[in-house]
């Protein structure tokens, strides 16, 4: 598999705004990690359910990554916040931002793309 293959997640209408992430499991740097993918403000982004601060997963509840107002992506765990458009620390005990994985999407189904540190897991 090439560096830039492009892996179909799920539908576009699955992403809503600021409501729930779609959860998926990759293979980053050798280690299998989750991963999720949401919608704000009309574009989708995607990164590694891994917390800066500590490397433990965002959700709160399963699949909300979100606060209560859906503009900003919280860490339930420490309260470390992140900017959803580009994973970057906003505030809390951040140690950097979260890393990002490209999403596009084409004909109604979102796509993310695989890099030379980030692979499907039956890779």
């Amino acid at each position: 598999m090439s560096s830039d293959a492009w892996i179909a997640l799920c539908r576009a209408a699955d992403l809503l705004d600021g409501g729930d992430a779609v959860p998926f499991d990759v293979s980053y740097a050798g280690q299998t990690c989750r991963a999720f993918a949401i919608r704000y403000q009309g574009i989708v982004h995607a990164y590694l359910n891994r917390c800066s601060h500590v490397a433990m997963e965002l959700d709160f509840q399963p699949n909300r990554v979100f606060d209560s107002a859906g503009q900003w992506l919280i860490c339930a765990s420490h309260g470390a916040a992140y900017q959803p458009e580009t994973g970057a620390c906003a505030g809390g005990p951040c140690r950097g931002g979260l890393i990002k994985i490209e999403l596009r999407e084409v004909q109604a189904v979102v796509e993310w793309q695989t890099a030379y540190n980030l692979k499907p897991l039956d890779f």
